[in-house]
């Protein structure tokens, strides 16, 4: 077992998780570089550079998760910090379609069931399946942290307000798995607290990256600072809280 703590970070060869990585490395970690296609990993932990490590694993398949656990188990011994970052925003949003007009698409009286299994089933599922293939190794790490990286549109609180910009994108695909993800943080959080392992969830803001099109206004840079903050809290830090950058609280 190495001494340099270990760190996974799901859906990072690029965007958000991208910087979550290097962000990591340069605190010292050995990062994995959690990746569904392995071509593509490869060369983001080579862009991440000296202390990063390629990870094959798609969140969305079994078999991927537990080989990755395996691999995590054989070469490290243990995990010290697992980031889910891993989300997608839609499979049907069409070239040039707008959030806004898309969401129009994914009301609950007109969403397609299959457009909503597929969003939830890397953003919610995945994110389980995930959880508990590395609970183990987690639990061998003297003091291991879980962060969910999540979104403010998740929010039922903000939601309910009229005066909330983004309230008119809220639906049962992508705001929802988020709400869903959030509900799956506190329940880990409860589940873990007795063993000292912290679970919180993070929003990045509204980052330019892949997942919204590029239209997010914020840098990755940016967007990556929040997840890391709460991955680096020390043993007195907070478990069961859903913040945004500089630990500002987000309602559930």
């Amino acid at each position: 077992m190495q001494d340099k703590p270990v760190a996974l970070v799901t859906g990072a060869n690029q965007g958000i998780g991208l910087q979550i990585a290097k962000d990591l490395a340069a605190h010292g970690f050995t990062v994995l570089v959690g990746s569904r296609n392995a071509e593509r990993g490869e060369a983001a932990a080579k862009e991440v550079g000296a202390g990063a490590c390629a990870l094959q694993l798609d969140v969305t398949d079994q078999a991927s998760i537990t080989a990755a656990a395996e691999r995590v188990g054989h070469e490290f011994g243990r995990l010290d910090v697992l980031i889910q970052n891993a989300a997608i925003s839609n499979t049907k949003r069409l070239p040039g379609q707008s959030i806004e007009e898309y969401a129009k698409t994914t009301r609950p009286s007109n969403v397609s069931l299959d457009e909503m299994r597929a969003v939830w089933d890397t953003n919610v599922f995945g994110v389980l399946a995930v959880y508990q293939a590395m609970l183990p190794l987690l639990r061998k790490a003297p003091a291991a942290r879980i962060v969910n990286v999540s979104s403010g549109v998740g929010s039922l609180t903000v939601n309910s307000d009229p005066a909330f910009a983004y309230r008119p994108i809220f639906g049962p695909v992508y705001p929802a798995s988020k709400t869903a993800l959030n509900a799956l943080t506190v329940a880990m959080a409860m589940e873990l607290e007795p063993e000292g392992i912290k679970v919180n969830a993070v929003s990045p803001g509204f980052t330019k990256t892949n997942l919204n099109g590029y239209a997010g206004t914020d840098s990755v840079e940016a967007g990556a600072r929040e997840a890391v903050r709460v991955a680096l809290l020390g043993p007195d830090g907070p478990t069961g809280t859903f913040t945004r950058w500089e630990n500002e609280t987000i309602p559930w």
